[in-house]
């Protein structure tokens, strides 16, 4: 047998058992997540919250932004509070302050630490303790505890409201006056929220471990990391040596053991013949600078609420761009503008890969095209209706604001874009379909590609797995399969097979050799990246079993990078290996960034968040964006744009490429985004888990913590990356759009030095 062969049987072993335990463990998620009761009644027999307010309380909190606007299990924003970290200590203290009132004291802060440490051990068993009736659907509460939920209850409502005695958290959280202007929908979002604090504090039945394995770190309660929590974190290191050490032990056995290839003499590639479908996938990339402009503005718009709150330099800007809208239309432009330039790619590299044009091709690349434009504009444009209150929520769903983080849009939008990647994958595959019959040495690179190709166009119908008022565990568990293993996961395998047949058409790569280290990177990417993705669900309702799964495979994920450094010189090593390669130096040298930025942002600061106990402390402060821009944008964005460039270097074949707007473009992103989270990220980041670690979790998301003129400096710090990234997409604008509006002939090199020559 051949090792094609047995990395293809190996390959198709990990996917399907990969997916055969993400199955089970989806499975078993819904099986343990928290139940939403039917009703919430005092011990005095008063209906407090019934089924219908909490699920309606959900759709509301969609409806506003969702996790735009904070976060709730730790998954959203940054700004606002995490909503249900903070209605639990909030419940809490209004428990302790009412004790503490019996006995004298003003509050539960006034007392001696003794007599605090007697009421917070009397306080936690009423808290842990699990009074929800599986078969009558009733959880039942103290009337203390009552009185203490309409306490907190009140205090959203008037947050939610345009209350003057809240304005200064409004301002502080970043919220718009009368987010919420009916007084109904507020009492609903308050049930939601009660639900959510309640999941995280009370143990499982026959458990002495919450819903969410003790998230967030609460003292007032006892919510404490939990023993599996910690021994994962020891599995998942021992997971990732064992891991690091066998790859080094195949690199070692196999690297470099070839005699090197001489390259062509010419540029195999110079002069390839365009067809009119990939002269059209030209506006691709045109679409990818405009979103990718639109993003970066809407990132500093939602940068600056976090010093001004509600306003941009004095202009009252949450009246009518809110930060829930300008942070769900910032990150969403962020995938937007990479999946473009991947589609972008696919339509321009199909033909060129098989020689073949099939009919109607081109005008599918456009219907396709203008597709996307309706998508983008309906899809916005229902989200600020939505945030607005100008919908219903039956109407919010289908065309305004999901709410979940990267896959905000509106189900109308949702099924649209669905059927606009069918439509990709189409094309796509039907140029490509000649090559794949062709039985060469290329045919399983190939054959990877349309597979990548498939699972991209299949795997965003995740996010339709689930409903308007589905459980918030079931909506998680859905999500992440887009977020994680669509984005994170078959993008980078098309982009890494694309790639390897690029060095393989310009001679520098033999096929043979490109098939075994694609399919070999494949097989180690999916092993940890597959059952990786519940190191996102740690905290979602998913039982130990999710844990440590997700502890140990997401520790393989940064196996893959720990010799990051040979692949690096493999590329470098091709970019000289003959002086045509001087033609592709910059979409290389992004090809480079990209290693470098896959060891930092996804394998350092990856690593650095990922593990269980890690986790429970940074989930959602912000030593996690630290990780998603470094990861984002330094590996999937560069590796966008530098797949932008190699297509741009073949639809300009002829036309001169002014090479001082890409070295500085390529700077400036780098410089800009090392700035970004080393002066503001990192350090801000390590602040709020200090804070965290001494304080708990609400503490270091709460108002009292990040109105602090350090943490205002830290985010003023942020200017001098920002400004520099901008200044990088900005030279990219320009480099790109001249290539069409002053185009310069290519001088050909025999007409150049005969004319140093005649000089």
């Amino acid at each position: 047998m051949s090792t094609t062969k047995r990395l293809w049987i190996g390959l198709a072993a990990v996917i399907f058992a990969g997916f055969a335990v993400m199955l089970w463990l989806g499975s078993d998620l819904m099986r343990t997540a928290p139940p939403i009761p039917e009703r919430v009644v005092t011990a005095s027999g008063r209906t407090v919250f019934t089924r219908d307010d909490i699920e309606t309380g959900q759709q509301v909190w969609q409806s506003m932004g969702g996790q735009q606007l904070g976060s709730v299990w730790g998954h959203g924003a940054l700004i606002a509070p995490d909503w249900s970290a903070d209605w639990l200590h909030r419940e809490a203290l209004a428990q302790l302050d009412a004790v503490a009132r019996t006995k004298g004291a003003a509050s539960f802060d006034m007392l001696s630490l003794a007599d605090k440490a007697a009421l917070q051990a009397e306080l936690r068993p009423g808290f842990r303790a699990n009074t929800y009736d599986a078969a009558t659907g009733t959880l039942t509460i103290s009337d203390a505890r009552a009185a203490a939920i309409a306490g907190v209850a009140r205090h959203y409502d008037s947050l939610f409201s345009a209350d003057p005695a809240t304005r200064d958290l409004r301002v502080a959280y970043a919220m718009k006056e009368n987010t919420l202007p009916d007084p109904a929908r507020r009492r609903e979002l308050a049930a939601f929220f009660f639900w959510t604090a309640w999941a995280t504090v009370t143990d499982r039945p026959g458990d002495m471990v919450s819903f969410t394995n003790n998230w967030p770190s609460e003292p007032l309660v006892g919510n404490v990391p939990t023993s599996g929590t910690f021994m994962w974190l020891l599995f998942s290191i021992l997971f990732m040596l064992a891991g690091i050490g066998l790859l080094a032990w195949h690199y070692a056995v196999w690297h470099g053991k070839e005699p090197p290839l001489t390259p062509p003499a010419a540029d195999p590639l110079k002069g390839i013949v365009l067809t009119p479908s990939m002269r059209a996938s030209a506006k691709y990339f045109w679409i990818v600078i405009a979103l990718l402009l639109a993003q970066i503005g809407l990132g500093a718009a939602t940068a600056h609420y976090q010093v001004e709150g509600q306003h941009f330099y004095g202009i009252n800007l949450a009246d009518w761009l809110p930060y829930s809208l300008t942070r769900s239309w910032h990150t969403q432009l962020a995938v937007l503008w990479i999946a473009t330039a991947w589609l972008g790619t696919g339509l321009y590299i199909a033909p060129a890969i098989s020689g073949h044009e099939p009919p109607w091709q081109r005008a599918g690349v456009n219907f396709l095209f203008v597709s996307l434009i309706v998508i983008v504009v309906g899809a916005f444009a229902g989200q600020w209706l939505a945030v607005m209150q100008k919908m219903g929520l039956t109407e919010n769903f289908w065309f305004g604001h999901q709410g979940w983080e990267y896959v905000d849009l509106g189900r109308f939008w949702q099924i649209y874009l669905f059927i606009g990647l069918l439509l990709w994958l189409f094309l796509v595959g039907r140029a490509l379909w000649p090559a794949i019959r062709r039985r060469d040495e290329m045919s399983s690179i190939v054959g990877l590609l349309f597979l990548s190709t498939v699972a991209i166009g299949l795997f965003y119908g995740a996010g339709l797995m689930y409903g308007a008022r589905s459980h918030l565990s079931e909506v998680e568990y859905w999500r992440w399969w887009v977020v994680h293993l669509w984005v994170e996961g078959f993008f980078e395998i098309f982009a890494v097979a694309v790639i390897s047949f690029l060095f393989v058409k310009l001679g520098l790569v033999r096929g043979r050799t490109a098939t075994v280290n694609v399919l070999f990177a494949t097989i180690v990417f999916l092993s940890g990246g597959v059952l990786g993705m519940f190191h996102h669900l740690y905290f979602v309702g998913t039982s130990m079993a999710g844990v440590a799964l997700g502890a140990s495979f997401s520790a393989l994920e940064v196996v893959p990078l720990a010799l990051i450094g040979l692949e690096a010189m493999d590329t470098w090593s091709h970019s000289r290996a003959t002086p045509w390669m001087a033609r592709y130096k910059w979409p290389i040298m992004f090809f480079l960034a990209v290693s470098f930025w896959n060891l930092v942002g996804a394998g350092l600061f990856g690593f650095l968040i990922n593990t269980p106990i890690a986790l429970y402390y940074v989930q959602g402060l912000n030593l996690t964006p630290l990780h998603g821009h470094t990861a984002l944008f330094g590996v999937y964005g560069m590796l966008g744009i530098g797949l932008m460039l190699f297509c741009l270097r073949g639809l300009r074949d002829h036309i001169h490429w002014n090479e001082g707007w890409l070295r500085a473009s390529f700077w400036c992103f780098n410089i800009g985004l090392a700035l970004m989270a080393l002066l503001t990220l990192l350090p801000m980041g390590v602040l709020q888990l200090q804070a965290a670690l001494d304080h708990g979790y609400a503490y270091a998301r709460s108002a009292a913590f990040m109105d602090r003129p350090l943490i205002h400096f830290l985010v003023w710090m942020r200017t001098p990356g920002d400004v520099v990234f901008a200044a990088g997409a900005l030279l990219l604008t320009a480099f790109v759009a001249l290539q069409w509006l002053r185009p310069i002939p290519e001088v050909p090199a025999s007409t150049a030095k005969a004319n140093e020559q005649s000089v």
